[in-house]
């Protein structure tokens, strides 16, 4: 039996705030805002692990009212995320896209694979990472923030 799932997540830029992107600190003057480190790619893939084990989303597990998950690392509630779907389920493949104008993510995407292949106990081979510009559109093509999208395939142990 495999399962599917699919997670969205978008942030503003802000300045004085570091940009943290699949958990690697991507060289940039500008950071995401958010409750967390507000790292939309990792954010992204919870979400889709999240909805492909039917366990809701990551307000569900990790609310941005929690006092405790301000400023936090995503590659721990990522860690989380993975702990609880461990019991019964593998995951098979991840794939995630970033949609921004600036930075060029292609020197990054495979530390940002490594990272969470690592925590999710996968080949790095069974993680993808694009990235693509909006081609000047909306807000992402305005600069004003980034979007990442994934998917992800479940199986059961």
């Amino acid at each position: 039996m495999s399962y599917v799932g699919m997670g969205y997540d978008s942030h503003r830029f802000v300045k004085g705030r570091p940009l943290m992107l699949g958990g690697v600190r991507v060289p940039f003057e500008k950071g995401l805002a958010g409750h967390s480190d507000a790292d939309v790619v990792l954010h992204a893939v919870i979400d889709a692990l999240l909805g492909a084990a039917g366990m809701g989303d990551i307000g569900t597990f990790y609310s941005d009212e929690e006092a405790r998950w301000k400023n936090a690392d995503s590659l721990l509630l990522l860690a989380d995320t993975f702990r609880r779907l461990n019991r019964r389920l593998r995951v098979v493949n991840v794939d995630v896209t970033v949609l921004a104008e600036e930075p060029r993510l292609g020197p990054y995407k495979n530390r940002m694979r490594a990272k969470m292949a690592r925590v999710l106990k996968m080949s790095v081979d069974r993680v993808n990472v694009k990235a693509k510009s909006n081609e000047g559109m909306g807000w992402v093509g305005r600069k004003e923030g980034m979007a990442a999208l994934a998917t992800c395939a479940l199986e059961k142990i």
